[in-house]
């Protein structure tokens, strides 16, 4: 077979993971030829593409980002070039394409195999959102990246007496929030799932200096909110490719705490470092077992699916399913954090 590979969307931590285990097991176990194609979809409509061979991916286990690059393309330049991929896949003579991306990239997939395109897909996502696979490559590090920042900052926080607004990554889900703040034993916890009452948080943080602790650490989500009403909120536009654009909760929210508990309070944004760097050992494991299984799929015909992590088994899952829904943060999980915070 002649195998063609992408990465799509935002970098993740696993991705060259998953690149190295699909050419191990398909040109070493099955003979097959594997190219990349660089940029995402937009190299698979400009054919742009490398040859992927055991040299291509020596070395890249452990590494971030990904070695055939990234990009987004707008929906209807995708919609629009639908035909064009068709002809690049037939004079590539491509028996399959193995996307590996997040739910923008796997909506993207859907539409090219509804197409006729032979599409298996691989999901990747820091934010955990998938609905369709317990766990997603990339979130454990996220988490250890976040969980190891709030470590630090709990320090600063306390030698200076103050309370810190820590913005970590997720849009729509608070998977990195919760989990990052639970293990670092946060004092409080925000996500895009539930909107914050503002003079609630601020009792809670206010509690704590009345008891005599000099500092307080709030994780919030990036794309969390204040419930209507409870305070000004400046909210983003949309961006081209249907993106809001956040203009800042962490920073909104310490402004707002500082004046209503006359205490400093100084916003941390994270940002892009959750995302980059190194995998974590879970994250190359499950990265490599999604390649693996990616390859077996596409010789056994398998088309229009996507690998999940079902307990502890990788299994297939239809596109359609995929992108059916986000995976969001249920009440009795924040309820779990809200008892050990």
């Amino acid at each position: 077979m002649r195998i063609g590979v992408l990465t799509s969307g935002g970098d993740c931590p696993g991705l060259n993971a998953v690149i190295r285990s699909v050419v191990h097991r398909a040109v070493v176990d099955h003979g097959d030829e594997v190219i990349g194609f660089h940029d995402g979809w937009k190299g698979l409509l400009e054919c742009d593409y490398r040859k992927l061979d055991l040299d291509a991916v020596g070395g890249i286990l452990a590494r971030g980002g990904t070695i055939l690059g990234s990009s987004r393309v707008q929906p209807a330049h995708l919609r629009g070039g639908v035909e064009r991929a068709r002809g690049h896949v037939q004079d590539l003579g491509l028996d399959a394409i193995i996307p590996i991306g997040g739910e923008g990239t796997l909506k993207a997939a859907k539409l090219l195999s509804d197409a006729g395109l032979p599409i298996l897909g691989v999901p990747k996502t820091i934010d955990n959102d998938i609905a369709s696979t317990d766990v997603t490559f990339g979130f454990d590090t996220a988490v250890t990246v976040a969980t190891e920042a709030l470590d630090r900052l709990k320090t600063t926080a306390e030698s200076h007496q103050r309370v810190l607004i820590v913005e970590v990554m997720g849009r729509h889900t608070g998977w990195i929030a919760l989990h990052s703040g639970m293990a670092a034993g946060a004092h409080a916890i925000l996500v895009p799932e539930r909107p914050f009452d503002v003079q609630e948080l601020s009792d809670v943080v206010g509690k704590r200096f009345e008891a005599g602790k000099k500092f307080a650490i709030v994780v919030v989500s990036e794309g969390a909110k204040p419930r209507a009403g409870t305070m000004d909120f400046t909210s983003g536009e949309t961006d081209i490719y249907g993106h809001e654009r956040f203009t800042g909760v962490a920073n909104q929210l310490s402004m707002e705490l500082e004046e209503r508990l006359g205490k400093e309070a100084r916003p941390v944004i994270l940002g892009h470092v959750q995302r980059g760097g190194t995998p974590t050992a879970y994250d190359r494991v499950l990265a490599t077992r999604f390649g693996w299984h990616a390859v077996e799929a596409v010789h056994n015909g398998h088309f229009g699916m996507m690998t999940a992590l079902r307990g502890t088994e990788i299994s297939l899952v239809p596109l359609a399913e995929a992108v059916e829904q986000l995976k969001t943060v249920p009440a009795e999980r924040y309820t779990e954090a809200e008892c050990v915070l």
